[in-house]
Formats: structure tokens, C-alpha cells, sequence
């Protein structure tokens, strides 16, 4: 994948292109929840905050919400999922996408991690 990934302390992760924000879960939270059995997704046209919870995953272990990395619209789900929710565990980076966000201009990414400081975030888990 050549796009940049970034993570939030939550374990989301956000590739940004343009004004659009794919976010998912990293490997390291799919792996700590264990199999995902259902995701409960936003509806496209919603309005998230940042911070926000927007969506939740569940899974045999735990049911989680996933936050919000930008505020903005949420312009795709992933409708895979609704049948497929093991599709985050399978392919967390790439099938198991939960939505894209379209924010206003420029995606504020400031308060996002790069892998090497995800890395060394999880160490300190």
C-alpha cells in the first residue's frame, strides 16, 4: 500500500487522501479483540465529531467503539462487513476498512502517529 498510514492512541488507522480519511483498526487491536463477529456501522451522510465514537466493532471477547480520527462526513461504509465482519480480522489494513470520512479542506493529521512512533507507542502499552 503507498499510501501513508497513520494510528491514533485508540488503534485506528487513518490513510488520508485528499480531503478523504479511510480509518480502520490496526492489527494490534484486531488481534487483541480476538474474532470480530459483527460490525455495527455509521450511515453514510452522518456527521462525526472527532473523538467521536462512529462505529462499533464486536467481537467474541469485547464489544468496542471505534473513534472518530476527524471530524467530517462519513461519504463510504465498508457494507462488506455486514457479512464478512472477520474481514478486520483477515485484512485489517486493506479488506477491513470500516468507513471514509470527507473532511472540510485539509485533514488536521497532527495528533496522528506514524508506524515507527505506533511501534513505540504499543511498547508502552
Amino acid at each position: 500500500m503507498s499510501e501513508k498510514i497513520l494510528y491514533t492512541k485508540e488503534h485506528e488507522w487513518v490513510i488520508v487522501k485528499d480531503n478523504i480519511v479511510r480509518v480502520g483498526i490496526s492489527d494490534f487491536a484486531q488481534s487483541e479483540l480476538g474474532d470480530v463477529v459483527f460490525v455495527d456501522l455509521p450511515e453514510v451522510g452522518d456527521v462525526v465529531e472527532e473523538g467521536e465514537g462512529f462505529a462499533v466493532v464486536e467481537s467474541v471477547k469485547a464489544v468496542s467503539d471505534i473513534y472518530a480520527p476527524v471530524g467530517g462526513e462519513i461519504v463510504a461504509v465498508n457494507e462488506e462487513l455486514e457479512d464478512s465482519p472477520e474481514l478486520i480480522n483477515e485484512s485489517p489494513l486493506e479488506r477491513g476498512w470500516i468507513a471514509e470520512i470527507k473532511v472540510e479542506g485539509v485533514a488536521q493529521t497532527g495528533d496522528l502517529m506514524n508506524q515507527q512512533e505506533y511501534e513505540a507507542f504499543l511498547k508502552g502499552v
